[in-house]
């Protein structure tokens, strides 16, 4: 209750001194921060195992990844393409880098220890960079490999809900005057459904003429 008897609403993020103008960090509410932790704890899983999976396949050209179910899901046929190293080196290792700071951001923030608003500006810049060659990958597995990784999937699907997480934390729009980023905010869930839709409705469609003799 303010001064003059109005409610204050509560903000996704709370400010450590909420007497200072800036203050030096803030906590996030409990169902971010679980968020951040979830997507930290699903891609660094997926990056391991394709790490394993990676190193089976260099020790045994024969061996058959667990991944690879049919000829539509299958690891082993995106594994050896060009795409899966674009650095020189196989993808999961970029990874398991970015979901362990994911991962330990997550524990940090379910702590409720206070980080500063440049930190969550600079994994929100850093997640925008993960889904950009994330989308480069569905390209290239859609239309170049012809084939699909399931534990690649799983990457896909964590990386845009944590872009959503930690733009939301970052800009904390309930404080902003900016009506895009209200609206943006707002509209966040909506916009990742309908990503997740797009996706699935490429995917049945390139794939359709294996997926129609399933059924």
């Amino acid at each position: 209750m303010t001064a003059a008897g109005s409610v204050v609403e509560p903000n996704s993020a709370q400010p450590a001194d909420p007497t200072a103008d800036e203050p030096a960090g803030f906590t996030v509410a409990r169902s971010s921060a679980l968020w951040v932790l979830i997507a930290g704890v699903l891609g660094l899983a997926a990056a391991l195992t394709l790490t394993v999976e990676k190193i089976e396949l260099l020790i045994n050209p024969d061996y058959v990844p667990s991944c690879s179910i049919n000829p539509v899901l299958s690891c082993g046929s995106v594994m050896i393409t060009p795409q899966a190293s674009v650095f020189g080196f196989p993808n999961p290792l970029i990874g398991i880098v970015s979901f362990t700071l994911v991962l330990v951001t997550g524990v940090l923030a379910v702590g409720k220890v206070s980080l500063p608003r440049w930190y969550w500006a600079g994994l929100a810049v850093g997640t925008l960079l993960g889904a950009a060659f994330v989308h480069w990958l569905i390209f290239q597995s859609l239309y170049r490999i012809g084939a699909l990784c399931p534990y690649c999937m799983v990457v896909w699907a964590v990386t845009i809900p944590l872009l959503v997480v930690t733009a939301g934390i970052a800009l904390q729009p309930q404080n902003s005057d900016s009506p895009v980023v209200r609206v943006l905010y707002t509209w966040r869930w909506s916009v990742v459904a309908l990503w997740f839709t797009a996706v699935l409705l490429l995917i049945l469609e390139r794939f359709w003429n294996y997926w129609s003799t399933l059924i």
